[in-house]
């Protein structure tokens, strides 16, 4: 059978091993298969660098394999903070960071992200990157916060915008549907942003703060 256009471009690149070390940790501690793909984590490489991001949010740590694609394209010194809800999956991350040589670049906050993300408002701190993969519901408060801890010309970026399909179905109203419908329009709406969306995969939202 031939394959996906995505198995086809996925096809193109060897195993990462530090990626792969990470799926195999994530298994292993029983967490959610639900790490960006592959090729949006390179993307995700690609962007950090090609923005020149000194400091970067993730909203979601998961087990850290977004975390290892930001701080690979981070410039020289820079750094990751990686807001996570769970503090046994901050740890799986941060093990995985370690192991990846990557310790040193992040500082894991644990909590809810929106106390986290109002202190760090409140801290003065400001983003040359935002990565947002966390629950559903929130997302269109995530992007407001993105967009308000931002520099001038930061990337901002939102996994799991089809939402396995439920964005495009009048369907599905679940909360987390209605709210990643927002999100999507939000994204792609607002005067203060410039932004695509890619339907690949499960669509990776793409924006840049004016």
């Amino acid at each position: 059978m031939p394959q996906s256009a995505e198995e086809y471009v996925q096809s193109l690149y060897p195993e990462d091993a530090d990626l792969q070390m990470v799926m195999k940790g994530i298994e292993a501690s029983a967490m959610p298969q639900i790490s960006i793909e592959p090729v949006y984590g390179r993307l995700l490489t690609m962007l950090t660098a090609i923005a020149g991001a000194k400091r970067a949010l993730e909203i979601g740590a998961l087990g850290g394999y977004s975390g290892i694609c930001i701080a690979r394209g981070l410039r020289e010194g820079g750094k990751l903070i990686s807001l996570e809800l769970k503090q046994e999956f901050a740890e799986v991350a941060k093990r995985h960071m370690q192991k990846a040589g990557f310790g040193e670049l992040v500082e894991y906050r644990i909590g809810e992200a929106l106390d986290q993300l109002q202190l760090l408002e409140e801290e003065g701190q400001r983003f040359d990157l935002v990565f947002i993969d966390a629950d559903k519901g929130n997302y269109p408060r995530y992007l407001e916060w993105a967009i308000r801890l931002a520099n001038p010309g930061a990337v901002i970026i939102g996994d799991n915008a089809m939402l396995h399909g439920k964005t495009m179905d009048p369907g599905r109203n679940s909360p987390s549907a209605i709210a990643m419908r927002k999100f999507n329009k939000q994204i792609a709406g607002d005067p203060r942003l410039e932004s695509t969306i890619l339907p690949a995969y499960d669509g990776l939202a793409i924006a840049r703060v004016k």
